[in-house]
């Protein structure tokens, strides 16, 4: 697994925008009270149940790889020019 450049900012920002789509979706349950490992682990699964990231294989499905995962899911998103995806 590469490191992504900026991956703390994109995972950040991969929260950002999949709470936001998960709200769309009707799912209303993200409280303020919930951890970033709990947001990424239901995000990773709303994004495997939605067919939108191919999931880990079984032995492979850490909240680590969860977090890389979906900085490589918001990095596709973004546009070319962002700032995120710059060095």
């Amino acid at each position: 697994m590469k490191k992504l450049k900026n991956e703390a900012a994109l995972l950040k920002k991969a929260i950002e925008i999949g709470e936001r789509y998960a709200h769309n979706l009707g799912y209303n349950k993200f409280s303020p009270t919930d951890s970033a490992n709990q947001k990424v682990e239901a995000l990773y699964r709303l994004l495997v149940h939605q067919k939108m990231i191919q999931p880990l294989a079984a032995d492979q499905e850490n909240l680590l790889n969860m977090k890389h995962k979906l900085a490589l899911w918001i990095a596709k998103q973004l546009p070319q020019d962002h700032p995120l995806l710059k060095e």
